[in-house]
C-alpha cells in the first residue's frame, strides 16, 4: 500500500508540476516571439525614419479591426480612388508598395535601394528581415557618401521642384470639390516644398529636407498622374485654366506696351536738365557770340548735305559726330539741324562749346517758315503713338522749300548712328529716281514690310493705283534728289493725300505713297534697321552696316534701350562733359 500511495503522490506531484511549468514555457516562447516581431517592427520604423526622412508625419495610419496597426500608408492617390473620391488611405498593403517603391524608381537613391519590397509575399522570420532592414541601411548611407562626391553646381533639381510646385498647385485645382478635404496633405507638402526652395538658384543652396521632400512630392504626383481615367474633365479644367493664363499674359502685355509707351515719350530727367542748363548758357551769351562759325557752307550746292530733324540735344549730337568721324572729308559735311524754337537755344549752345571739328552745323527753327502758311503742314491728333504727333516727321515732305538752293540731301533721323564715310552716297545713280532708300521686304530680315500691311488698299481711290505686293523702305537715310522732287511736284501730291484724310496713317506710310515709283533701293549694307525694338539684329549685319538705326520705341538715351546695342551710340558721346556729369547722364 505504501508502494501504491507513493507512486499517486509522484503522478499527482508530475501533474502539478506540468500544469505549473508548462503554461511558464508556453508563456516564454511567447514573449520570445513577440520581442522578435516587436525588434523587426521597431528596424522596419526606424528605416522608414532613415530612408523618408520626415515624411512619417505625413503618412496616415490605417486601423484594421482586430488585425491591430498595420504599416504606416502613405498619403497618395490611386486612380481608383481618385475617380470617385480621392482618400488618405490605401485599401490594400500593397498600396505602400506602389507608392513607396514604384514612385521613387526613378531617383538615384532608390535605385541604390531597389531590393527593398516590405510587403512581399509571405514574411520569411524576424531574423532575416532584420539583416534585410540593415543591408538596405548600409546602401542608403553608400548611396549618401556618392552623391556627395557628385555634387555639381547647377541648377536642374531646383526647377524639377519648380515644376512639381506648379504641377501639384494644377492638381489641386483640377480636383472636384468633394475631395478638397482629402488633399490637404497634398496642399501641405506643396506649401513645405515652396518654403523649402525660398530663393534657391542651384543645386547647393537646396537643404536635405528639400531633397527628401521632392522624393515624396514626386511618388506623390505620380499616383495622382495615374488617378485620371477620364481626361475629358481634366481636359476642360486645363483649357478653362488655359483661357485665363492667356487673358493674364494679354492684360500684361497691354499694360507692358501702355508702359514702354509712356516711357518713349517721357523726356527723362537728365536730358530736360541738360536742355535746361544749355538754354540758360545760350541766354548769357552777348548776340554776337552765339553765332555758329562756317555760315558761309551752310548753302553751298558742292558740298554733302545732311538734314536732321530733332528736339533732343545728345541725339543731334551723336548724328553729327558719328557721321564727322568716319568721314574721310569733314569739311565738306554741312549739317542742317531742324527743330522747334523751343529747342533751338540748348542745340545751338551745344555745338557752340562743342565745335564740329572741320564741319558746318547750322541750326533752323520750323516755327520761322515763311512758305508753311501756304501749306497745312501738320493736324494735331490725339494719337498715343509718337509717329503721329511730331511736327517734325511731317516737315520730312517739305525739303525742297525748306532748302530751295541744294539740289541734294541726305535725310537722317536723330535716332541713327553713321559708322562708316557716306561720301559714296552722293555719287549713286538715281536714275531719275527722288529717294534712294534701303528696301524692308527681303524675307527672313529685319523688318518685313509689304504695303497692304500698313495702308487699307481696299479703298478704291488708293487700291487702283498701288500694288498690294508692293516692296516698302525705311525712313531715316535717305537720298534725296530734290532736282527730280520739284520737276514731279511731289509736296503737292502728299498734300493731296492729306486732304484725303490718310494724314493718320504716320508719316511712313504716307511716304511710301507719295514716292511710289520714285524710289531707287539701295544695298541693305547702308542701312540697317530694328536696334530700337528687335532683339534679333545679325551682329555682323549691325558692324558692317554704314548706318544703323535705332528705330522703334527704345531709343538708345531712354532707360528702356536695348542694352545689348546702346554702346554703338554711347561711345559717340563724350560723357566726360560738365553739363552731362552735372545732370547726372551716364553711359
Amino acid at each position: 500500500m505504501s508502494k501504491i500511495r507513493l507512486c499517486q503522490r509522484i503522478l499527482l506531484l508530475s501533474l502539478f508540476f506540468l500544469s505549473v511549468v508548462a503554461p511558464l514555457v508556453f508563456v516564454s516562447h511567447r514573449l520570445n516571439l513577440l520581442t522578435l516581431l516587436g525588434r523587426r517592427e521597431f528596424l522596419e520604423d526606424l528605416y522608414r525614419a532613415t530612408y523618408r526622412g520626415d515624411t512619417l508625419k505625413l503618412n496616415a495610419v490605417e486601423q484594421e479591426g482586430a488585425d491591430g496597426l498595420e504599416e504606416p500608408n502613405q498619403v497618395v492617390y490611386t486612380e481608383k480612388d481618385f475617380a470617385s473620391t480621392i482618400s488618405y488611405y490605401s485599401e490594400k498593403n500593397n498600396d505602400f508598395k506602389e507608392s513607396g517603391i514604384a514612385g521613387y524608381r526613378t531617383t538615384t537613391l532608390e535605385r541604390n535601394v531597389s531590393g527593398f519590397n516590405p510587403d512581399k509575399g509571405q514574411r520569411q522570420g524576424a531574423q532575416q528581415n532584420e539583416l534585410s532592414f540593415m543591408a538596405q541601411g548600409r546602401n542608403i548611407h553608400d548611396s549618401q557618401r556618392m552623391s556627395e562626391k557628385n555634387i555639381q553646381v547647377t541648377n536642374k533639381k531646383v526647377q524639377e521642384i519648380k515644376d512639381q510646385v506648379i504641377l501639384a498647385k494644377a492638381y489641386l485645382k483640377i480636383a472636384p470639390p468633394s475631395s478638397n478635404l482629402r488633399l490637404r496633405d497634398l496642399e501641405q507638402l506643396t506649401r513645405e516644398m515652396e518654403l523649402a526652395v525660398g530663393e534657391a538658384t542651384q543645386d547647393s543652396d537646396l537643404s536635405t529636407s528639400a531633397l527628401q521632400k521632392m522624393r515624396h512630392m514626386e511618388a506623390s504626383l505620380s499616383k495622382v498622374y495615374r488617378a485620371f481615367p477620364d481626361c475629358s474633365a481634366v481636359g476642360a479644367k486645363l483649357h478653362t485654366m488655359l483661357r485665363q493664363a492667356e487673358e493674364q499674359v494679354r492684360s500684361q502685355r497691354h499694360q507692358a506696351t501702355y508702359l514702354v509707351h509712356l516711357a518713349a515719350r517721357t523726356a527723362p530727367k537728365g536730358l530736360h536738365c541738360l536742355s535746361m542748363r544749355l538754354t540758360a548758357e545760350y541766354f548769357a551769351l552777348r548776340p554776337e557770340e552765339r553765332k555758329l562759325p562756317n555760315e558761309n557752307k551752310i548753302y553751298h550746292p558742292d558740298l554733302y548735305h545732311y538734314a536732321v530733324f530733332s528736339d533732343n540735344v545728345l541725339a543731334c549730337a551723336a548724328v553729327v559726330n558719328s557721321t564727322i568721324s568716319t568721314a574721310k572729308e569733314q569739311e565738306k559735311l554741312v549739317f542742317h539741324v531742324l527743330t522747334k524754337s523751343l529747342n533751338l537755344p540748348a542745340i545751338s549752345m551745344w555745338f557752340l562749346i562743342n565745335p564740329p571739328a572741320k564741319a558746318t552745323v547750322h541750326i533752323l527753327s520750323i516755327d520761322n517758315f515763311e512758305w508753311s502758311s501756304k501749306y497745312n503742314t501738320y493736324q494735331e491728333n490725339n494719337s498715343s503713338y509718337p509717329r503721329f504727333t511730331s511736327e517734325l516727321n511731317y516737315l520730312h515732305f517739305y525739303l525742297p522749300d525748306i532748302f530751295p538752293a541744294l539740289n541734294k540731301i541726305v535725310l537722317l533721323d536723330h535716332d541713327v548712328v553713321v559708322q562708316q564715310d557716306l561720301s559714296e552716297l552722293w555719287n549713286i545713280n538715281m536714275k531719275g529716281n527722288v529717294i534712294g532708300a534701303v528696301g524692308t521686304c527681303q524675307e527672313g530680315k529685319i523688318p518685313f514690310y509689304r504695303i497692304d500691311m500698313f495702308i487699307n488698299l481696299s479703298d478704291p481711290l488708293i487700291g487702283k493705283r498701288f500694288d498690294a505686293n508692293a516692296c516698302t523702305w525705311a525712313f531715316g537715310m535717305n537720298l534725296f534728289d530734290l532736282q527730280q522732287w520739284r520737276r514731279h511736284n511731289l509736296t503737292a501730291v502728299y498734300q493731296n493725300y492729306v486732304q484725303m484724310g490718310l494724314w493718320n496713317i504716320g508719316s511712313l506710310p504716307l511716304g511710301w505713297l507719295t514716292f511710289y515709283n520714285k524710289t531707287e533701293l539701295l544695298d541693305r549694307q547702308w542701312h540697317v534697321l530694328g536696334l530700337g525694338y528687335s532683339s534679333d539684329v545679325d551682329r555682323n549685319e549691325i558692324e558692317q552696316a554704314s548706318v544703323i538705326h535705332y528705330d522703334g520705341l527704345r531709343k538708345p538715351w531712354l532707360d528702356i534701350a536695348m542694352g545689348r546695342y546702346k554702346s554703338y551710340w554711347t561711345k559717340f558721346l563724350n560723357f566726360d562733359n560738365i553739363f552731362l556729369q552735372q545732370c547726372n547722364l551716364q553711359a
